[in-house]
């Protein structure tokens, strides 16, 4: 038998085991990894689900036949129709709630005999409810922490095993911004020996770090669940990113019956690879519990080499080095799929506010996904790890307010046990905009909270986002002093006074508005004591709906909180759009902080006359990347340049218009009238009289074509990688048509599901989960997600008028370990 037909029986053998290991209800990291018995196992597939209230079915012989059948992550609220009616309101972009049961029918291996087996949840919204053959283990309330269960007790290793899970999202409102309903991050199987390191029992330190040396110090909380004394040996082993050994120990440890013990070994590391958001070099560490020579249990930890250093001399330093925080907020949806944390497109969120300029993030208003995390370590992007919007006092009914005396210890625990290995988390914030901020109790709750994580983590700074409450802004003095980082909420023009006034305090602004950006950068690039500025937000998102809207003089005024606005359903505030385009404001911040891009331009939407365009707080006058407005040929049309150079000319098919100066001085910025006029309008930036670099926008003809471009061509055949597909209606020469609006529909072929679909337009309420969808400004997206089979997929867009797009995409098989 020759190779190739050795190598294509073995393929196919393989593939027909992992597909009746699946069909017989495994765990399903078997799917990846047949035969193995792991201590971590992914178990989001074969659940099924049913959107309602069954008090039976948590029994274990209860009848789901007729549920539907799903993979895990889900979010049952996106996959629902918006609409006014809905309880989630305003608030939660007016998307259905409710209740929703998972079951899922599983075998024990032999191997776990004897084991402490323990599922694991990354995150339910809300009030997860879980049972085991019927018994329930728990209830726990808060949707973004983490927790888990010990099954040991009530496995059934003779029958087949059922957990259920009763999500409970029916109170409402119980968010400010859209949470999604279900089970929308991963789920875990963990299987350990009685003697093994606990769950989040890994604490990885470095504190020396210096591109010489650096000084690695790993705490490992070590259990023994057994009715007699073990002696143990505890080995640790670092490797870098080259796989190379940088260092290791091991240490001899007498574990007593029924005992923990936290061990703590110090390993030199020389010449080290420092973590930067530049250069986020990761090293492993692999920690073995030995006995009697034997590995019996083993964990694996993502850490980064670095030191973070705060003081109002320097501001945030680094590795020694100042670092002015130009951040983001974001709030913990993916647009079109909801909450639903799949890996790649947490990933993908990461990538964006790179290429956006962003170097930091803060998690608003809550702890974000461990894929979240993971992106933003191995990606480089520095992150405020945040906890709760709200403590002892409510924003809405049903939110934290009513969980918080009893479960705040228990979640705050969660977070920073969870994700402090992480190098770039780089501070804790206890809280967001608290309604009690003006009393003494908030002091006093502040610093509970705070010493709280300290005794976790001690090398950390604790901030929260602190907002004018309508009095003095001196009398927040002592809530400020309860926190090792000050943080403003749209306060940052105060900073000065403040620093005369309080000497010692380290000030950054957690939230800002997108029209201060230019002041507020001045104020980071000016002071050390201002450590960076967090704009509101990096990406819209859903929810919250209204805010950052613009309007035209007769629609309904005001802000989001003082009216509804529907058919607004989410946020239009951020840098970035709903589906990934970068608004001009992104392109004028990145170029405030960074020197990656020098020059862009955008056209001001033009008043329809006698109609005036109105903006709100959070919102920047509607600009677009447009020279194609047929409506205003001869009319008056501003033009605005944001540039690095001294200087810009613009032309409009080759006619000089002006030219501007563009120094700080001007805010980087410069204005141009120009009488509109179909063709090419360019702007180069100018230094010493030179024209160095060109920028340009090409007036679209009708609209003839639908263009695709795709990120990511091949996908793993998990049942979980998505391929992000974005549309253009373009004109018959390729260029954007940026006022087309056709409705576009998709057809896929292949192993493959639309997992969602979406345009930017937060007033268009078609339905994010389908296989149509409206263009805005000329672009729509669409969300392509792999099943568990391999093999070739074709995606056809197509639109009455216009001439179609296919994309072909692979679907490749998951390598075994």
């Amino acid at each position: 038998m020759d190779l190739r037909k050795t190598y294509i029986i073995t393929h196919y053998i393989k593939a027909i085991v992992a597909t009746v290991l699946i069909l017989a209800g495994n765990l399903a990291c078997q799917a990846q990894n047949p035969g193995e018995t792991e201590r971590k196992q992914l178990f989001d597939y074969q659940w099924k689900f049913f959107q309602g209230d069954t008090a039976s079915a948590k029994s274990r012989d209860f009848n789901d036949k007729a549920w539907r059948s799903l993979d895990l992550p889900h979010d049952w609220s996106i996959e629902g129709k918006v609409s006014p009616k809905n309880p989630m309101g305003g608030a939660g972009g007016y998307f259905p709630a409710g209740i929703g049961w998972y079951r899922k029918t599983f075998k024990a291996p032999g191997e776990w005999k004897g084991k402490k087996v323990s599922i694991y949840f990354e995150g339910v919204y809300m009030n997860a409810e879980v049972f085991i053959n019927g018994k329930s283990l728990g209830i726990y309330p808060y949707g973004y922490s983490s927790f888990s269960y010990d099954l040991s007790p009530y496995l059934d290793f003779n029958s087949e095993n059922v957990i259920a899970v009763r999500v409970d999202n029916s109170q409402q409102v119980n968010s400010r911004w859209y949470s999604g309903s279900g089970v929308y991050r991963h789920v875990w199987m963990i299987a350990t020996e009685a003697v093994h390191i606990a769950q989040w029992g890994v604490a990885i330190t470095t504190p020396d770090a210096s591109s010489k040396k650096a000084t690695v110090q790993i705490k490992t909380l070590v259990k023994n669940e057994t009715d007699l004394p073990k002696s143990i040996v505890l080995s640790t082993w670092l490797k870098g990113a080259d796989a190379k050994n940088a260092g290791n120990g091991q240490i001899k440890v007498e574990l007593a019956a029924h005992s923990e013990k936290e061990v703590a070994q110090t390993i030199p590391v020389t010449a080290p690879r420092l973590w930067t958001p530049e250069s986020p070099a990761l090293y492993n560490a692999r920690i073995q519990v030995l006995q009697n020579k034997k590995v019996i249990d083993q964990t694996e930890t993502s850490f980064g080499i670095r030191s973070v250093k705060f003081t109002t001399e320097n501001g945030f330093q680094l590795n020694g080095k100042t670092v002015k925080l130009n951040g983001g907020c974001v709030h913990h949806d993916n647009g079109c799929l909801g909450a639903a944390a799949f890996d790649r497109a947490e990933e993908r969120k990461i990538e964006q506010l790179k290429e956006a300029g962003f170097n930091a993030v803060r998690t608003s208003h809550n702890p974000p996904s461990e894929a979240f995390l993971n992106a933003c370590d191995r990606l480089g992007l520095l992150v405020v790890d945040e906890s709760f919007d709200c403590w002892k006092t409510g924003k809405n009914k049903y939110d934290y307010a009513q969980y918080f005396s009893q479960w705040w210890k228990r979640d705050v625990d969660a977070m920073v046990l969870h994700d402090r290995n992480h190098p770039s988390i780089i501070m804790w914030s206890i809280g967001n905009e608290i309604v009690e901020r003006g009393t003494p109790g908030a002091v006093e709750t502040a610093k509970m909270l705070a010493d709280a994580i300290k005794k976790i983590d001690n090398l950390r700074p604790v901030t929260s986002a602190i907002v004018d409450n309508g009095k003095e802004w001196a009398t927040l003095d002592p809530l400020m002093a309860a926190h090792d980082i000050a943080g403003y909420n749209y306060h940052l023009w105060s900073a000065a006074a403040d620093h005369q006034r309080v000497p010692s305090r380290m000030i950054m602004q957690t939230e800002s508005y997108p029209k201060d950006a230019f002041a507020n950068w001045k104020l980071v690039k000016n002071n050390n004591y201002v450590i960076g500025d967090f704009v509101w937000t990096a990406m819209d998102y859903l929810g919250e709906s209204g805010i950052g809207r613009w309007y035209y003089s007769g629609d309904m005024p005001g802000e989001h909180w003082e009216h509804d606005f529907f058919p607004w359903h989410g946020a239009y505030c951020g840098d970035i759009d709903l589906i990934g385009w970068r608004k001009p404001i992104s392109h004028y911040r990145s170029l405030l902080y960074n020197n990656t891009e020098k020059l862009y331009m955008a056209v001001r939407e033009p008043e329809p006359d006698p109609i005036e365009i109105k903006t709100t707080w959070w919102s920047v006058w509607p600009t677009w990347e447009s020279w194609t407005w047929p409506e205003y040929f001869g009319k008056a049309i501003k033009v605005e340049v944001y540039s690095k150079y001294p200087g810009v000319r613009l032309y409009l098919n080759n006619k000089l218009i002006g030219e501007k100066p563009t120094t700080e001085e001007q805010e980087h910025k410069a204005e141009f009238t120009v009488p509109y006029a179909p063709g090419q309008l360019k702007a180069m930036g100018v230094d010493n009289g030179k024209e160095i670099e060109a920028t340009v926008l090409q007036t679209a003809g009708d609209a003839a074509k639908i263009g695709v471009t795709v990120d990511r061509k091949e996908i793993k055949a998990d049942g979980q990688d998505l391929s992000y597909v974005t549309v253009e209606v373009t004109d018959k020469d390729g260029i954007l048509q940026p006022n087309a609006a056709n409705r576009l529909n998709f057809k896929i072929e292949g192993p493959a599901t639309i997992a969602g679909v979406a345009n930017g337009d937060l007033k268009d309420t078609d339905p994010y989960v389908g296989n149509a969808h409206r263009a805005w400004h000329g672009r729509a997206l669409i969300v392509i997600r792999s099943t568990h089979d391999a093999g070739d997929i074709k995606l056809t867009v197509s639109s009455d008028g216009l001439s179609a797009a296919i994309l072909d995409i692979k679907a490749i098989p998951v390598k075994s370990k």
